[in-house]
């Protein structure tokens, strides 16, 4: 599929709609539904593909960023994922209509401005969209309260912070103005062991750092990340030290100097503890933490959301079927869930949605769907030529695969 996908760019093929679905002028009033999808990354991307493909002609993808591709494009280094790999992904859903609104943030009700922030209720009262899907990932760092504190100026990135300043400076086309690198030396930590923190220590390098450590609190054999992006930081001569917990950061003449670690270990019934009588110090000019991503209770962007309701553990709650909210008419999918990781998850979330979606679409004029959902595939102006081959009066729609024939 990758190999097919990069053949296509190449030869800047555009998507089509199936040619044997209706064309869109023959269909029916429903299929003209305003449609809005929040938020520019997998999740989104994926359920406008399939829902211009069943033919929809009103789908507006919204996003807060004057750049596109989510975290694919803000967190996901170059040299893993180039731009215009994204970049073509987006224009393959365009070349079917979808239309794109960037600079406008879902945000909370009493900062709403008309022109750059909206909120659920907004799009759907006063915008008239009779259907909406939330794709927005999660977009607030979480840090540890022991090491909580200082910021960039003094050395002290996030994960989404550095892989963003990365991005801007390194993808071609991404933003519209010059930006720089982040400029590091000497010893950079990176705190956690998911596929971001590798993302991290390996972009450090690319930054200047002359030493990578990569820290976390539990073993080898429980990290989180793909072996893949752990194989490239060895490679690389990055350093892992496990059953580190940070405890304490020391600053000198305004600027990371030092952390002080705690060992840490699992007992017997599975819990992790932290002995702060075994300390560990280590001189570090720069500390990247990983240690994932979620929604703030408080939240502008959950504010927005109002009235979608919240499970216990933060997160929109979601029939996890069709990806519903307690909305019938609001949808959500990738990392919002809280339990898709990947984005092969927020891609699938995208597809799983578009379906229901069409289902309540066509419901409102009375028009049956079928649960069982029969999305349209993938295709070019190359399906459209006839390939076909008649032989001894025998007509072979893939004269191909008889170079392959059991012969007779």
């Amino acid at each position: 599929q990758q190999f097919a996908t990069e053949v296509f760019k190449k030869m800047k093929l555009p998507q089509i709609r199936d040619p044997s679905l209706p064309p869109l002028n023959e269909l029916p009033e429903s299929y003209h539904a305003k449609i809005g999808l929040i938020g520019c990354g997998p999740a989104s991307i994926s359920c406008g593909t399939f829902l211009a493909r069943l033919g929809y002609q009103n789908i507006i993808i919204i996003e807060k960023e004057l750049f596109v591709g989510g975290l694919s494009s803000s967190e996901i280094p170059q040299y893993r994922l180039p731009y215009d790999v994204v970049s073509f992904e987006i224009q393959l859903m365009k070349d079917l209509g979808v239309k794109m609104v960037l600079g406008r943030e879902l945000y909370e009700h009493k900062h709403y401005e008309k022109n750059s922030t909206f909120t659920i209720s907004k799009l759907l009262n006063d915008e008239h969209y009779e259907a909406l899907f939330i794709g927005i990932g999660l977009p607030n760092a979480k840090y540890s309260d022991r090491i909580d504190g200082p910021t960039v100026d003094y050395g002290y990135y996030s994960s989404k912070e550095f892989l963003l300043a990365v991005s801007l400076a390194s993808k071609p086309g991404m933003c519209g103005q010059i930006a720089t690198l982040p400029k590091m030396y000497g010893n950079v930590i990176v705190l956690g062991a998911g596929d971001t923190a590798f993302d991290c220590a390996t972009s450090a390098l690319r930054c200047g750092a002359e030493k990578v450590y990569v820290m976390f609190r539990r073993g080898f054999t429980n990290m989180r990340a793909v072996p893949e992006e752990v194989d490239l930081a060895k490679e690389e001569k990055c350093e892992f030290i496990p059953f580190m917990t940070p405890n304490q950061i020391f600053l000198k003449n305004e600027h990371i100097s030092g952390i002080e670690f705690c060992k840490s270990e699992q007992k017997s019934n599975g819990e992790w503890t932290d002995d702060k009588q075994q300390t560990f110090r280590l001189n570090v000019d720069f500390i990247i933490t990983a240690f994932g991503s979620y929604l703030k209770h408080y939240a502008p962007a959950r504010d927005g959301m109002e009235p979608v309701t919240f499970n216990k553990s933060g997160f929109p709650e979601i029939d996890p079927e069709t990806m519903q909210t307690n909305l019938p008419n609001v949808w959500v999918g990738g990392d919002l869930t809280g339990t898709s990781y990947t984005t092969v998850e927020a891609v699938n979330d995208g597809k799983q949605a578009a379906w229901h979606m069409h289902r309540y679409l066509q419901s409102l004029h009375g028009i049956s769907i079928p649960l069982e959902p029969k999305l349209p595939q993938f295709y070019t102006p190359v399906d459209n030529v006839d390939i076909s081959l008649e032989v001894a009066g025998l007509k072979f729609e893939n004269p191909f695969g008889l170079a392959s024939a059991t012969p007779t």
